[in-house]
């Protein structure tokens, strides 16, 4: 998004259809120069997004977010690897690929591409389908080392059929921890878990939603403010019920590469997931080297969005730059999206144009500040 002051006039040409049915402006920008662009064939957005979604860093991880989501895939499929000696990451074991769930991975994700540029209703569930079974096969077949084929093992089960385990439904202790640990790093570690946790969700939501063609003219996410209520409700019953946070989860993208667009998307999934309670034998049986390609050809369509950003504006060059390689380099969201707003408040000041930016970065910033400094600060309060 080119930002406004840069822009001298911007004059609309009339609507056109942009990626996956959005409706975009042609527009024609007119530098302080007079140096203008008519006609380029780029789609420029007009406006700018509220809020959060103001600075730059929210701007560029929503389009960003897809080499984090196909990391996220290579990795759990063990196609790469990480190493204690050079490089950090590697592909397959030692930089080779030697093992059968490297296989399955590679045909799956072969197949799925294949489905996929040919448009074929529900390519992605058949890749899935089709690489479970090969690996079925293999797995009974073949002799793969414990733990090749990661947290699930691709063996057909005894029954089919399971009643799920609530026992642990309301066993929580609310202020156990900070009985047990202390007020400060009680408070220490919630401070992480709450910034963490909510930028890895906007992340998430405002990446999936442009993807998905959700957005408006200005980058706006409709009813923003009720997404974010229903995710954090959704994760404090997560932990009422002694499970993982049920919070938003970028595997979702691979929903938004299917079609999914309405909340009909989200009530089919959730249902489907209620089912799934008494298949967990069967649902237990898809490997990741299966399911993970979805996550790379996903991330490869998040990607086509880095063609909107500016490269030729250095102010927003190097947030978002930062955002790109932070995200999957350090495999956090919220990394990622820190980087690129500290780097974009640093270079507003630097340039003397702090009024630009939107009063409601500086405390985000930062609480960012803190974050990144959090180990000296609980060094320096004697909680580690």
């Amino acid at each position: 998004m080119r930002p406004a002051e840069n822009t001298a006039a911007a004059v609309a040409d009339g609507p056109e259809r942009g990626h996956r049915g959005q409706v975009a402006r042609r527009v024609h920008v007119v530098r302080p120069g007079g140096e203008g662009r008519a006609g380029d064939g780029v789609q420029h957005p007009v406006g700018r997004p509220r809020a959060v979604q103001h600075h730059v860093a929210a701007r560029a991880e929503r389009r960003e977010i897809g080499a984090f989501i196909a990391l996220v895939g290579l990795y759990d499929a063990h196609f790469i690897s990480s190493s204690e000696t050079s490089p950090p990451l590697a592909l397959g074991t030692g930089g080779r690929l030697e093992t059968w769930p490297t296989v399955v991975f590679g045909l799956t994700l072969l197949l799925m591409i294949v489905l996929y540029v040919r448009r074929v209703p529900g390519g992605i569930l058949i890749s899935i389908v089709a690489g479970t079974v090969v690996a079925v096969i293999i797995e009974a077949n073949a002799t793969i080392a414990e733990g090749g084929w990661g947290v699930v093992t691709p063996n057909m089960p005894d029954d089919l059929f399971a009643v799920p385990d609530f026992s642990l439904f309301g066993q929580v202790d609310v202020f156990g921890g900070f009985a047990e640990a202390g007020v400060i790093t009680a408070l220490v570690v919630l401070f992480t878990l709450v910034l963490s946790g909510f930028f890895d969700a906007m992340g998430t939501i405002l990446g999936v939603s442009d993807e998905a063609g959700l957005v408006t003219e200005r980058g706006d996410v409709p009813r923003l403010g009720r997404i974010l209520s229903v995710d954090g409700v959704s994760a404090a019953f997560g932990g009422l019920t002694s499970s993982s946070a049920n919070t938003v989860f970028v595997e979702s993208a691979a929903g938004v590469g299917e079609g999914a667009r309405t909340g009909l998307a989200n009530i089919a999934t959730g249902a489907l997931f209620a089912v799934t309670l008494f298949l967990t034998p069967l649902a237990a049986v898809v490997p990741a080297q299966a399911a993970a390609p979805a996550l790379v050809v996903v991330g490869a369509l998040m990607m086509m969005q880095v063609a909107k950003i500016d490269w030729d504006d250095l102010e927003l060059v190097i947030p978002a730059f930062l955002t790109i390689v932070l995200m999957p380099f350090t495999f956090s969201i919220t990394i990622g999206i820190g980087g690129g707003m500290v780097a974009y408040a640093l270079i507003k000041i630097a340039k003397g144009k702090v009024r630009e930016v939107s009063v409601w970065l500086w405390p985000v910033v930062a609480l960012f500040l803190l974050f990144f400094a959090i180990h000296p600060i609980e060094t320096w309060l004697g909680v580690r």
